[in-house]
């Protein structure tokens, strides 16, 4: 796989990624994504990833599979797509990634895994994961609550493979920031909501320009799993935070249900550094100078 520009994967957003935003990404120079389930049927998923692979080739580029077998009633096909297509990277959500492993190594892909704690962790590295994706505090979607800092040196206790840091990254200094941390790369998805390539709504996209740290909420009541939104997706719908209450039981059918995340929006804490409507590839051409300007401090 040819090596990326900057240490920077774009992260696969649920209804967000596209295959324009992984393909604009690969010509910038970072690792582009999107989840396969963000393709629907999956003959269109079929079309997406032939797309992606005819414009960057051997780029590194990746997808998302949600390993969760009984939440993932697409689980087969998307997996038959992954035999088919070969992506050079498969990132693993919410599940065991063993079936997986297996079959991307056979092509010699790699495997990451995205991981909240360090029980899942340790049994994604002793699965024989390629990398661990580290979902950290601030993190867009199911984010998690271990600081950055502890995460990474608690983990490379026990694993040799790559570290991906995940959570309230977005500018260039952060990059820069993880890698002295001891990151390889760092995991971007916010930053990218309200690019031009993006299938967020026009409304999801201002809202992202618009709020700041304040208007994030850390709660599990949409799906017993706990995840950062904009409040004000929440006001426009009609729910009034202070009212939200825990959710007793994990409901995992909303990694596959369109309408639980059409209209209540995702972001991390980041979303302060998004200002305006870039593309991908103004985004990346920014990251670039601020991540030269942060290398530059520590000189």
């Amino acid at each position: 796989m040819k090596m990326s520009k900057l240490p920077i994967i774009v992260a696969p957003m649920f209804l967000v990624s596209t295959p324009q935003m992984v393909i604009e990404a690969g010509k910038a120079g970072v690792i582009g994504s999107f989840p396969l389930l963000n393709a629907r049927p999956v003959s269109k998923c079929a079309e997406w990833l032939h797309e992606v692979k005819s414009s960057v080739g051997n780029t590194s580029w990746a997808v998302n599979l949600i390993s969760h077998k009984k939440s993932n009633k697409r689980y087969d096909d998307d997996v038959g797509l992954i035999k088919e297509y070969e992506p050079p990277i498969v990132i693993t959500s919410l599940g065991n990634p063993s079936e997986v492993i297996d079959i991307v190594h056979s092509y010699g892909g790699l495997v990451y895994s995205d991981v909240a704690t360090v029980k899942h962790a340790k049994k994604a590295a002793q699965g024989g994961v390629d990398g661990l994706v580290l979902v950290c505090s601030g993190a867009g979607g199911h984010g998690g609550t271990i600081n950055p800092f502890a995460f990474i040196h608690t983990v490379k206790e026990f694993f040799s493979g790559k570290i991906i840091l995940s959570g309230g990254i977005s500018t260039g200094s952060d990059v820069a920031a993880a890698q002295l941390m001891g990151a390889d790369y760092v995991y971007m998805g916010t930053r990218f909501i309200a690019t031009e390539e993006s299938n967020a709504q026009a409304e999801y996209k201002q809202m992202i320009i618009d709020s700041a740290l304040e208007d994030i909420i850390y709660t599990n009541s949409f799906s017993g799993i706990h995840a950062n939104y904009l409040i004000p997706s929440l006001h426009r719908q009609g729910i009034d935070p202070k009212t939200l209450k825990p959710k007793e039981e994990i409901d995992l059918s909303h990694v596959t249900d369109v309408k639980a995340w059409r209209d209540i929006w995702s972001a991390g804490q980041g979303v302060t550094a998004v200002k305006q409507r870039q593309t991908v590839k103004e985004i990346i051409q920014q990251l670039e100078k601020e991540y030269q300007k942060g290398m530059n401090r520590l000189l």
